[in-house]
């Protein structure tokens, strides 16, 4: 019997629990689910397989609180990190820096432990900051950068393709296009590369429509937590198990993901948005497109946001 692969996946919240349901679903292997709250990631784990004979799935899945279950897996996928929080006595937000300080220590004893036990495995990072923690995970695991990815450009695109298929009326699966840059206010959507079963946007949509949806996809989740109170996640694990697809299945799809970009768009040595070739090796290539000049100057805002956080880290 030809070896199953197995799929690790860190945090068994929202985003962690529903990226299984997703991976189970599609049959992409067994899954660990890790999550330091005892009984969660058990619970989660036999509940999911539980709904193996319903669904029709094969797929063993396994809960724990340590790492020793996730020996030999061939994609990690990190969730774990604490959001930002609003102080009940203050009414002030944790700061940018002390949310880096917590979420480097968190996310870099995490990828330690899973380093020790899977040196071969692809890293995928969903914990925010996204970008300063891809460099966490990079420098915390010793691995070639091909095999540490961000995950947000998926998602980003997901939101922006959502946007733009409402506001015509067609099928998202007609909706061609991609989101560069950081994971935050200041990604850079793609209108010049963006067209619908071949028909640039443009042709088919008003410029101030065209800004209108570029701002609702920058601020798409935020409009998630302000109507449910929380972050969203069936997107977010969604997009995870399309990157981990391609890595399993060595897909060699072109995503947008957060590479570590070595002289790739003019950047180096820093984690940005950027449309990849996604296989069995992770990064295998990064695809370099013509961009305009207002696009390269919003993606060198974008970079100069992701900098100022990678700042922080003791790296």
């Amino acid at each position: 019997m030809p070896r199953r692969n197995k799929i690790t996946i860190v945090g068994a919240g929202n985003v962690g629990a529903t990226a299984a349901h997703w991976a189970v679903q599609q049959e992409l292997g067994d899954v660990v689910l890790v999550d330091i709250k005892e009984g969660l990631p058990q619970g989660k784990a036999l509940d999911l397989a539980e709904s193996g004979p319903v669904m029709g799935f094969d797929s063993n899945l396994v809960g724990a609180n340590d790492y020793d279950a996730t020996a030999g897996s061939d994609v990690v996928v990190i969730t774990a990190g604490v959001p930002r929080r609003k102080d009940p006595k203050t009414g002030q937000f944790t700061s940018r820096d002390e949310l880096v300080d917590i979420n480097r220590k968190i996310v870099g004893s995490v990828t330690k432990e899973i380093a020790e036990r899977s040196p071969n495995s692809v890293l995928i990072c969903v914990s925010n900051p996204l970008d300063a923690m891809c460099h966490v995970m990079l420098a915390e695991s010793g691995f070639p950068r091909e095999r540490v990815i961000g995950m947000a450009g998926v998602l980003d695109t997901a939101r922006y393709k959502t946007f733009i298929a409402m506001e015509l009326g067609v099928s998202v699966e007609d909706i061609h296009g991609m989101v560069l840059g950081g994971h935050g206010d200041t990604m850079v959507p793609l209108p010049s590369h963006t067209s619908v079963a071949g028909i640039p946007l443009r042709e088919l949509m008003a410029e101030d429509k065209i800004q209108s949806i570029i701002e609702r996809t920058r601020k798409g989740g935020g409009e998630i937590v302000g109507l449910l109170g929380y972050s969203g996640y069936y997107a977010p694990s969604a997009s995870v198990i399309a990157m981990v697809e391609a890595i399993v299945r060595d897909k060699k799809r072109v995503l947008p993901a957060a590479c570590l970009c070595k002289g790739e768009y003019g950047y180096d040595d820093l984690f940005l948005g950027v449309p990849a070739v996604i296989g069995s090796g992770g990064v295998e290539k990064i695809l370099e497109m013509e961009l305009g000049a207002k696009e390269k100057e919003m993606l060198e805002v974008s970079a100069n946001a992701v900098r100022d956080v990678v700042k922080l880290l003791p790296y």
